[in-house]
């Protein structure tokens, strides 16, 4: 019966005139690609994110951040370990009163004290959702709990089936999972999928989802979700790899903060798949112009500053120092932005003055500056800022007035190289930041003998500008 259903589009496609068939069969595979697949994002900043060290946060504080997560359009907000302390027990229950969009988790080791904790702070949520979890690789057994396998198996079932009885939605997580024996671990799951887990979460995923999906059973009626750290650098990676094996849920944290070296970064999560849809075609509900803003909000919150280079939230993610890079942005900016800043809630790109930017980014910093000047004049500046940058690193607005003071001062007897641009003209051109866009410049032609061709003339004086300008 399904093999029929299957092939019925395709007969009926047979059906018509060949002439009709390629456009019909361009029409679906259009319409197919249209139809992405939703991912849900399940943020634990609150909760894995706030046992980093130096990262934990009052109660007010995860409050206000709950808030932000919830304007950022996250699915799933974990708000902490409702049995950990008082007040994690309370940022919980009051995130869970007043936040009505997103479901509000709570983590519980499997056990019954943990399970009632958590349902207490959690049951005011319009969406409540209760995360159980248990170690269930041989070392933690053997080291940690002091458990068999049978002892594990039995206290999984009977963990989830209580928060069942409590909570109609319950995650699973069966903690070290990537070193739990792949039978042991297929067993478990199953056992909780029997009890009730709506979603089966595999910490630090690396290729397990395949053989999960391949050898649980039951596990087609429930969310598979990933949890990956960064120990060795690819939480992010190992999250877009699950994904593709088929996660529907992945846990992750703002600036990528979490455990040990971290968890995966919810922004370049979410921002692969938007950039990348080619490879990535999924959705999410996340309002990417405000991942900045939850970025320095955290920050501020933990005093946990973010590397310069981060992706997505580092200050260097969209600066520029570089001439030939610094050139190309200011003609058009996706010569070497793959997205714009605006696009995650950056104001705009930054070019930094330092001895490898050109002439190009110098002269529009002048203009922005209030003053304008001619190819020999910029010259004259341009060699003596490169020398000042290669002392002091960065020139800041300050020291290129100063440069400007020094290096052309108008005498009576002479005409100044420089005129300080009228008000209006300096505010246009701060406000705009750059020139038109322009095509990139052509390559020297040659003919089969070697020998060069001109450019045209319009093509020959953007050659000219932009090896200038660099």
């Amino acid at each position: 019966m399904i093999l029929k259903q299957l092939l019925a589009p395709l007969q009926a496609i047979l059906a018509v005139p060949y002439e009709e068939q390629a456009s019909t069969l361009i029409f679906l595979g259009r319409l197919m690609a249209t139809e992405q697949v939703r991912i849900t994002v399940f943020d634990t900043t609150l909760r894995d994110g706030e046992q980093s060290p130096g990262c934990s946060m009052n109660h007010q504080e995860k409050l206000r951040l709950a808030h932000q997560l919830d304007r950022l359009g996250v699915d799933v907000i974990e708000a902490g370990f409702p049995i950990a302390s008082e007040g994690d027990f309370e940022a919980v229950k009051a995130i869970a009163a007043v936040l009505r969009r997103p479901i509000i988790a709570g983590l519980a080791r499997a056990c019954r004290p943990d399970i009632e904790r958590a349902w207490e702070a959690l049951k005011d949520a319009a969406h409540p959702r209760i995360h159980v979890f248990l170690a269930t690789s041989d070392i933690h057994l053997q080291y940690k709990l002091r458990i068999t396998r049978d002892q594990c198996l039995a206290q999984a079932r009977e963990a989830v089936a209580f928060a069942k009885s409590l909570c109609a939605d319950v995650e699973f997580s069966p903690e070290d999972a990537t070193r739990t024996e792949p039978d042991f671990l297929c067993k478990v799951l199953e056992a909780v999928v029997e009890a009730g887990a709506t979603t089966l979460n595999i910490p630090d995923t690396v290729d397990l989802i395949s053989t999960l999906r391949r050898r649980v059973k039951g596990i087609e009626n429930v969310t598979i979700s990933a949890h990956c750290h960064n120990d060795l650098g690819m939480a992010v990676a190992n999250t877009m790899a699950a994904i593709a094996a088929g996660v529907r849920q992945v846990e992750c944290t703002i600036n990528g903060i979490g455990e040990r070296a971290g968890n995966a970064a919810l922004e370049e999560i979410v921002m692969a798949m938007r950039v990348r849809r080619d490879r990535y075609p999924y959705e999410t509900g996340i309002v990417g112009e405000h991942l900045f803003p939850a970025s320095q909000m955290l920050s501020e919150i933990t005093g946990a500053s973010v590397q310069p280079n981060k992706a997505i939230t580092g200050r260097n993610a969209f600066a520029h120092e570089a001439g030939i890079h610094q050139d190309g942005v200011l003609k058009n900016p996706l010569t070497y932005e793959i997205m714009t800043p605006q696009s995650v809630g950056v104001p705009d790109s930054k070019l930094v003055l330092g001895k490898h930017s050109g002439r190009h980014a110098l002269a529009i910093r002048c203009e922005q500056l209030g003053y304008q000047f001619d190819r020999r004049a910029l010259d004259d500046i341009y060699r003596r800022f490169v020398r000042l940058a290669d002392k002091i690193k960065h020139v800041e607005d300050h020291h290129l007035l100063e440069l400007i003071r020094d290096t052309h001062k108008p005498a009576a007897s002479a005409t100044p190289l420089f005129e300080p641009l009228p008000t209006a003209v300096a505010a246009a051109a701060n406000a705009s930041g750059h020139e038109s866009p322009r095509p990139f410049p052509m390559a020297q032609q040659t003919t089969p003998f070697g020998m060069s061709l001109p450019l045209p003339a319009d093509q020959h004086h953007d050659q000219e500008d932009y090896l200038w300008g660099v």
